[in-house]
């Protein structure tokens, strides 16, 4: 099979979060790092996933790299677009979901366009236009806390449409429910009432079928990684367990974690209470009082007896004092650098298993170890699978959403690394 599904994602763990579902679903997928040029020669695959940072940037730029993306994989042989963001819709009033979304739109032909953030396997749900992560709505869970995006309005239809001038309509449950035909004629009749951008109601996994097949020929979807349990088999994903098979890596194993959110705040207590553990105080950091080369040596010594974890992971509260003082920016940036800086000296060391927590995180260190293609493996958690460096000496990485992964996700990733 050649290269029929080509998707743009707004920040790295999402990325894979959708490689690794596409992979499951039998389709052979390849994980782009960065804003691939456009002399690149397209991987070997059925999907290929570009990984992009554009989330949290000016939304001027996120549309400038998401279409370059696009036209990549368009000249690559692609013809399906899948527009990748966060299950919890992380963005501004301003952006970046709705800028994105609309460039995409313009360049793909202006036909019916979804908008399905839902994946209920991991308790993110859409219901009459509604976001829910588990039983909270989206406004009243932690993400109400999120340092960059904070979500304080669960009402899709609306908070979209803050962000686009094109219209934007519901396509309810009962009208899922339904089927394909019914999907697909609530959407065009959306279309001839002047909303090309459809948020559609997402309750259960089995739902994603329905939705699939009637988008089968669209142009452009949107969504979380939930959606490619639909896509992937009209695509023809049929690879099963080879079309996620990594090689064989061993060795030590590091964990590096500078996301802040609840689930992750519970893993690294986690892990912490069974594994050494070094935690990074920003505060520190700026000051001089404490390096990443330092941080470096500690994990160093501690892999010679087994896992450990550096980490920056801390409570909401602790992140707010810490922004106030040395800002918001500064704040994300020394972290990011400190944990890119360890992983490059692990590497340089010889450590060639990494398990990350965060998507700046993620992005720092990928970036740092020099990784720019990864083959997708098998899944640790629902939306966060090991990959594997397409490279003579592969390095592998599983790169995890902050809200992802039950308690003991850490442990779980160690045991199933390759």
């Amino acid at each position: 099979m050649s290269l029929t599904l080509g998707a743009v994602a707004d920040d790295f763990t999402g990325a894979t979060d959708l490689a690794g579902m596409l992979a499951g679903g039998g389709m052979r997928t390849m994980l782009v790092l960065g804003e691939p040029a456009a002399n690149d020669a397209a991987p070997d695959a059925d999907a290929v996933v570009v990984a992009l940072k554009t989330r949290t940037i000016p939304a001027a730029d996120a549309v400038r790299q998401s279409l370059a993306a696009w036209a990549w994989l368009r000249a690559s042989g692609a013809w399906q677009a899948y527009f990748k963001y966060c299950s919890t819709f992380d963005s501004t009033e301003e952006g970046n979901i709705g800028p994105v979304a609309e460039a995409l739109w313009r360049e793909t032909g202006e036909g019916p366009t979804i908008f399905v953030p839902s994946f209920p396997e991991n308790g993110r749900t859409v219901f009459r236009g509604h976001l829910f992560v588990f039983d909270q709505l989206l406004s009243d869970s932690g993400m109400r806390n999120h340092p960059l995006t904070p979500m304080t309005d669960s009402n899709l239809v609306r908070f979209l449409g803050k962000q686009t001038a094109l219209g934007v309509g519901l396509i309810r449950y009962d009208t899922v429910a339904q089927g394909p035909a019914a999907i697909r004629a609530a959407a065009e009749k959306l279309v001839s009432d002047g909303k090309p951008f459809v948020v559609v109601d997402t309750i259960d996994n089995r739902d994603f079928a329905a939705i699939g097949e009637a988008v089968r020929d669209y142009a452009l979807v949107t969504g979380g990684s939930g959606l490619a349990l639909g896509l992937a088999p009209q695509h023809g994903g049929a690879g099963g367990a080879s079309a996620t098979a990594l090689p064989a890596i061993g060795g030590r194993i590091v964990c590096l974690s500078g996301s802040s959110s609840e689930a992750t705040n519970a893993q690294v207590a986690a892990f912490a209470a069974k594994h050494p553990t070094r935690r990074l105080d920003p505060i520190a950091l700026a000051e001089g009082h404490e390096t990443a080369a330092e941080a470096a040596a500690w994990a160093l010594a501690e892999l010679e007896k087994g896992p450990c974890l550096v980490t920056a992971t801390a409570r909401p509260e602790e992140v707010r004092a810490v922004q106030a003082q040395l800002g918001t920016e500064r704040a994300a940036s020394l972290i990011e650098d400190a944990l890119a800086t360890v992983a490059r000296t692990l590497r340089e060391a010889g450590v060639r298993r990494f398990i990350v927590a965060g998507g700046e995180t993620s992005g720092a260190v990928a970036t740092a170890l020099g990784i720019a293609r990864l083959r997708v493996g098998p899944q640790i958690a629902p939306g966060v699978p090991w990959c594997a460096s397409d490279s003579a000496e592969p390095v592998a990485v599983a790169l995890k959403s902050g809200n992802f992964g039950r308690e003991t996700f850490f442990e779980d990733a160690i045991r199933l690394a390759p």
